[in-house]
């Protein structure tokens, strides 16, 4: 069996830094996002029919997972928290329609330093890092 590698920071003043760096959160959401959270009005569901939620909606929530390494459910309530914090008079998705609906969309992170803070921005021209 390998010996796991032990890390020691050396410089501390950096290290402390870095740890308060994980913890900012910066989400842009175009209004005509939100307005088109969900894309079908709501006199046209059928009763006891789940609401629909856009493609764009999803994509959203499974960027904030894969950014955050959450599960679904944690996700769903992360997200939430960020729409209720924002003002937007919409809701997320629940965890099993975002598990249903993530196998048919791909979501790419594109590799970026650890040094730099990720950028969510999010318009109506799509979900960018």
């Amino acid at each position: 069996m390998s010996k796991k590698a032990v890390y020691r920071p050396r410089n501390w003043k950096a290290y402390n830094r870095s740890l308060v760096q994980r913890g900012s959160l910066t989400v842009w959401i175009d209004e005509e996002v939100l307005a088109n959270w969900h894309p079908e009005p709501e006199g046209k569901r059928q009763r006891g029919g789940q609401m629909r939620y856009s493609d764009q909606a999803i994509e959203t929530l499974l960027m904030l997972r894969a950014v955050y390494q959450l599960p679904y459910r944690q996700t769903v309530g992360f997200a939430q928290s960020i729409l209720d914090l924002m003002g937007a008079d919409v809701n997320a998705p629940d965890y099993t329609l975002l598990c249903k609906r993530s196998e048919g969309l791909a979501v790419d992170l594109s590799a970026t330093s650890r040094d730099e803070p990720k950028h969510l921005v999010i318009d109506s021209t799509g979900l960018k890092i």
